[in-house]
């Protein structure tokens, strides 16, 4: 089986693991801790054998078969399904790769099927194992933990698209017949990645309001309690030091929640300017396209007139000369003795006329 990693962890702390995953459940309950399962492109049979362990909704299970979902989050009983839409930017191609990360999470397990490389879920694993205060607040600290890595990843993404659009606008004035399908391309990258982004405030304001008491129609208070959702009367006091503890992790994962949801705020609010700025590019980069084919036909105008001006003026000469070089007997022009002189003095005189007509109306 596809497994990077899996574990277990009480108190924030690692304890050895079992080999073989089916026992993970087992080890867990013995030690009242954590699991944390890390799946790789698995095939569907792995998923399901991985479903049939930890109890996971058969819906939850078919969106993971299926892949390319958008980024969403649904709740099946005590367990959450979380779709997430990792990205990184290519420079060499300027295209967007995007992944997709599947998490469950349940009361006291998180399992990630990962279909790309990226997040890289090792870095957060580290992560969390060195500051073990904060995985003892158990699967809603990991699921915070992922989805700050995965929207940390979104900033470089965001950086190259900015970077290309600088480019474009530099481009736009400079006749680059390419630029406008290089907008269009662009454009579609900027709509997936917003397709990516734009979910994932839903996502985490949902997760907030679950974990300041606001989730359901009924109201309830979603209390988190030893790492996990349970519900709660919303009016029950504070009546000990441990009902204090947990309301001191709940407000310290709502602020951790709440950053995260601040930077894909900020990101968001980046990529529909982006859009914004491509939209205008792109009708401006038709303006131009529209005027320089304008510009170009009036230039082609212009040409047509010259030549049909010096066409207009050679004809004259050559009109009278095929008059009079067609050698009739009877012609009497051809017996005068000024016949000659007269006829270039025409041929020069229409010509004339016709350059002095052609050069007040600007043909010439």
């Amino acid at each position: 089986m596809p497994i990077v990693d899996h574990a277990i962890y009480v108190h924030g702390k690692r304890i050895p693991s079992p080999i073989d995953f089916r026992q993970t459940l087992e080890t867990m309950h013995a030690n009242g801790g954590v699991a944390w399962l890390g799946l790789y492109r698995p095939s569907a049979e792995e998923v399901n054998e991985v479903a049939n362990e930890f109890g996971l909704h058969e819906l939850a299970v078919e969106d993971t078969l299926e892949e390319h979902q958008r980024a969403k989050m649904d709740q099946y009983g005590e367990h959450t399904f979380v779709v997430l839409r990792p990205a990184r930017y290519l420079d060499d191609v300027e295209k967007v790769e995007f992944g997709e990360l599947h998490v469950y999470v349940g009361p006291d397990f998180l399992i990630t099927v990962r279909r790309s490389e990226v997040p890289e879920l090792t870095q957060v694993r580290q992560r969390m194992e060195e500051e073990s205060d904060l995985l003892s607040m158990g699967p809603p600290a990991i699921l915070y933990a992922i989805m700050d890595q995965v929207v940390d990843e979104y900033e470089p993404v965001a950086a190259g698209l900015e970077k290309d659009i600088e480019e474009i606008e530099s481009e736009l004035f400079t006749g680059n017949l390419q630029v406008s399908r290089r907008i269009y391309e662009l454009f579609r990258e900027v709509v997936e990645f917003q397709r990516a982004t734009a979910p994932l405030e839903r996502v985490v304001a949902s997760l907030r309001r679950r974990l300041t008491g606001e989730a359901s129609d009924s109201n309830p208070f979603l209390e988190f309690r030893e790492g996990y959702f349970t519900e709660k009367p919303k009016d029950l006091p504070v009546n000990n030091e441990e009902e204090k503890i947990e309301r001191e992790r709940i407000i310290e994962l709502d602020r951790l929640y709440r950053d995260v949801h601040d930077h894909i705020m900020r990101i968001n609010e980046r990529v529909i300017s982006m859009k914004s700025l491509l939209t205008n590019a792109l009708s401006l980069s038709s303006t131009l396209s529209a005027q320089n084919s304008a510009e170009a036909g009036v230039e082609q105008n212009e040409q047509m007139k010259r030549i049909s001006s010096w066409a207009a003026i050679l004809f004259a000469p050559s009109l009278i000369g095929s008059i009079y070089g067609m050698n009739f007997e009877n012609m009497p022009e051809l017996q005068w003795a000024a016949g000659y002189p007269l006829a270039l003095g025409l041929m020069f005189a229409l010509s004339f006329g016709l350059w002095v007509i052609f050069k007040r109306n600007k043909w010439l």
